[in-house]
């Protein structure tokens, strides 16, 4: 009996699709999908419910089948590697897959678990502690910088995402503490916005401005930012010293961050909206690598294109300063509809 080329292909789906969480050892599960078995196992629990189909079908799509495609997409960029990656999953359920696993990741309730400026005077006397340690620079809670995710050409309000290189890219403004770890991140802003612009509208300075972060703590940042009571930013032609030795975790942590997932070194083929759910499930998984001291990808990746220093952590300060992560305070700015700021006419 011949069978509809349909039924075949589903039939061979079944086939093909493996426990990778079972036959591949603990090397090769972090070289595809950047995290452990116990980490992976973590973040399945943490989605479970939200990503659980709610058919009774046979051969459903597993919680864990969605999220370790998830994790190879971010992992390579590329979603045709899941489909060939013997998961048994065809492009089309790739797709969707993927982007029911990013929604339930970005979602706000996650968000604050794992990316949140802490506001508790011990955990900030610790931020500073671990900053002095690095260059001698005393009161810094935080590193803050932008970098540029590559998009593709927009349908809508295209000429407000080319930045200044002349591509089009969704500007991410991101605050670092002393061991690389995230503390506060938006995602939402066309690549032709200003640091000065991003920063201007976010939640991290309405915590400073608002003093809900006492007195005697600062972000530290470049020369592209204003300098505020509570922002510290460089003379026009700074020594080499303090400042930019310490500056220098947050191009270090820039650098983690898109070697651990690829997909935000090339052009990431979404929509602008998905980009920033893709952005912010890497910076969570970064944060979960971090805390659960999750090594790096073995195979060396590209340094960020906007920030290509380095800078030696001292042990002390990376063994002192895993803290679990809070979830005290938070905003979500990145979580609005991503929109363009307005465009001057030019005649």
């Amino acid at each position: 009996v011949d069978l509809p080329l349909v039924l075949l292909h589903k039939m061979a789906n079944r086939r093909g699709r493996r426990d990778v969480l079972q036959t591949l050892d603990g090397r090769e599960l972090l070289r595809r999908y950047r995290l452990d078995r116990a980490g992976i196992m973590f973040v399945v629990e943490l989605l479970r419910d939200a990503i659980t189909s709610p058919t009774r079908r046979h051969n459903a799509i597993t919680p864990e089948t969605k999220v370790i495609t998830t994790l190879r997409y971010l992992a390579t960029g590329k979603m045709q590697q899941c489909s060939s990656d013997d998961l048994g999953l065809s492009q089309s359920s790739v797709s969707r897959v993927i982007t029911q696993t990013l929604t339930a990741l970005s979602q706000p309730n996650i968000v604050t678990q794992f990316v949140s400026f802490p506001l508790d005077a011990c955990t900030l006397h610790t931020h500073k502690r671990a900053f002095m340690d690095i260059a001698g620079f005393p009161g810094i809670v935080g590193v803050i910088d932008g970098t540029h995710v590559r998009i593709i050409a927009p349908s809508e309000d295209e000429a407000v995402f080319v930045n200044r290189r002349n591509f089009h890219s969704i500007n991410v403004q991101i605050v670092f503490n002393a061991t690389c770890k995230i503390v506060d991140i938006v995602a939402k802003w066309p690549g032709s916005t200003h640091d000065a612009r991003m920063l201007s509208e976010s939640g991290i300075r309405q915590l400073f401005e608002r003093r809900y972060v006492p007195a005697n703590c600062h972000l530290l940042g470049d020369s592209g930012y204003p300098c505020k009571p509570w922002l510290l930013t460089p003379y026009l032609q700074p020594r080499q010293g303090a400042h930019k030795t310490t500056r220098a975790v947050v191009e270090r942590g820039i650098g983690q961050l898109k070697r651990r997932f690829h997909v935000l070194h090339g052009e990431v083929q979404l929509r602008p909206e998905k980009v920033s759910k893709v952005i912010i499930a890497c910076a969570i998984l970064h944060n979960i690598c971090k805390v659960r001291q999750i090594a790096e990808p073995l195979e060396d990746g590209d340094e960020d294109e906007d920030n290509n220093e380095d800078v030696r952590i001292p042990a002390c300060v990376l063994q002192s300063h895993l803290l679990p992560w809070t979830a005290a305070h938070t905003t979500f700015s990145h979580n609005r509809r991503l929109s363009a700021p307005p465009v001057e006419k030019r005649h």
